[in-house]
């Protein structure tokens, strides 16, 4: 999950190229017809930070590829399912939401200095992130591996097997590292965790058969498996589900504005709506949290 612990696949459909052998990409994914809105709520709206509010606007800090959640179209805008949700609360704010391209890693410092106003770029709320920011949950999304059709991989006994992750995720910080260490302590080969800097690069290397396996979020690897014409499927089960939250300053204002306007998003069913249009139904939440984490 991106640490994106989530967190966090611009993978996009994966055509192999019949002459040249390579894979191309495409973002050309993104649903037909206009993203969902929602109406302005006055009452939260007033709750604003007052430099937000005469700002006029959310800036939002990004980091693609990594879709369904976070990408970029064919026009190079940021879109996806979480940039749909966070346009939707600039809906009932009256603000407008601005995305923001940075590096993964200096998103949550930007936004304790500042320069973002939040960060949306499926960071998986932690208790040791906690410490220094605050989440607004959307989301609860676990991992989840991929395989080459008719080529099984057992995530927990994966020794010796290469597996793709995106760099700065918790696949790569945390979870790889983890099986791998238990594959040496039992005397068997570690896992080869091969690091790549975008989601639509590991996926392209199993793809390939340059790695073995993937290990991503859940809906970034469902996304993948989708588009990958038939070549990837799902590896064992999904597991350690936890929940995706905007990041925002520690006992800032804008948490606790931001976690309303969340919910109603929920309770007016905008928010059902725009994980339908994204097919991500499976992982939705009921209620939203400031600082859900469980470890």
């Amino acid at each position: 999950m991106q640490t994106r612990l989530g967190g966090a696949v611009a993978a996009a459909l994966f055509v192999l190229a019949t002459l040249t052998g390579c894979v191309v990409n495409s973002e050309s994914t993104v649903p037909p017809g206009e993203r969902v809105r929602a109406e302005r709520v006055d009452a939260l709206a007033e709750q604003l930070p007052p430099a937000t509010a005469a700002a006029g606007q959310l800036k939002v800090g990004s980091n693609v590829p990594y879709a369904p959640n976070e990408f970029k179209d064919d026009d190079g805008t940021i879109v996806g399912f979480a940039v749909e949700l966070v346009q939707a609360l600039g809906d009932v704010l009256g603000v407008e939401a601005v995305f923001h391209e940075a590096d993964f890693d200096r998103i949550i410092p930007a936004v304790q200095s500042g320069t973002f106003d939040l960060g949306s770029s499926s960071f998986t709320d932690t208790l040791e992130r906690e410490q220094s920011v605050d989440f607004v949950t959307y989301f609860s999304a676990g991992i989840q591996w991929a395989q080459r059709v008719g080529e099984p991989v057992d995530p927990d006994n994966a020794c010796g097997l290469r597996v793709a992750v995106q760099t700065t995720t918790i696949e790569d910080i945390e979870e790889v590292p983890a099986k791998s260490q238990a594959c040496t302590d039992a005397g068997l080969p570690p896992i080869e965790k091969i690091k790549y800097d975008s989601q639509d690069e590991a996926a392209n290397a199993l793809i390939l058969g340059r790695v073995d396996a993937l290990s991503a979020d859940s809906p970034v690897t469902a996304y993948v498996i989708e588009r990958s014409e038939g070549r990837l499927e799902s590896a064992g089960p999904l597991f350690d589900a936890a929940p995706y939250g905007f990041v925002v300053g520690k006992g800032a204002p804008m948490g606790p504005v931001l976690q309303q306007a969340m919910q109603h998003l929920i309770d007016s069913g905008a928010y059902q709506q725009i994980a339908d249009r994204w097919g991500v139904t499976e992982g939705t939440i009921t209620m939203s949290q400031i600082n859900a984490a469980t470890s």
